[in-house]
């Protein structure tokens, strides 16, 4: 899997910023606040993605996603479990390849195989063979929220009230 510390972390932060996230990196060893997995996985404490460099960044990116999917009410008590419907995991799991494919180093390519590499489970079979021929649900949602535009374009806003 592709870590943080592999990165140009300076991107990450600037994407998360975009979002009105801070990335928080903590020193290795110590636990990540917020993780919901544990471990090396990314955690959420309000508009704080905390990341150590040995955190997967499927795991920051699939955090973000979750930030940039939930509602305002939902960000601003954030600490730990994003919470969220069905719906919305299968646009949050849809964003992050988005987000990835804009990362340097990063892309849809390993997106997608790191995806598969943790366990993510489509009805497809894979990350790939669901984004590219299950996913519609996902981009109507992202859409609707304005979270993406036309052509699955990212606009840099987080869910909106609908």
């Amino acid at each position: 899997m592709l870590l943080l510390g592999a990165v140009d972390r300076v991107a990450v932060a600037a994407l998360l910023d975009r979002y009105g996230m801070t990335l928080a990196l903590i020193a290795p060893d110590e636990v990540i606040p917020g993780s919901y997995w544990g471990e090396s996985e990314a955690g959420l404490k309000g508009d704080r993605l905390y990341a150590r460099l040995d955190t997967p960044v499927h795991s920051v990116l699939h955090e973000a996603s979750h930030y940039i999917c939930m509602t305002p009410e939902r960000r601003a008590g954030l600490d730990r479990d994003a919470g969220g419907d069905d719906p919305e995991e299968s646009a949050v799991c849809y964003l992050q390849v988005l987000l990835a494919g804009g990362l340097p180093g990063v892309g849809a390519d390993r997106a997608f195989a790191d995806m598969d590499a943790w366990g993510y489970s489509f009805r497809l079979g894979s990350a790939r063979a669901w984004f590219e021929g299950d996913a519609g649900d996902a981009r109507t949602w992202l859409r609707q929220h304005g979270v993406t535009g036309e052509g699955d374009r990212l606009t840099g806003a987080c869910r909106e009230l609908v």
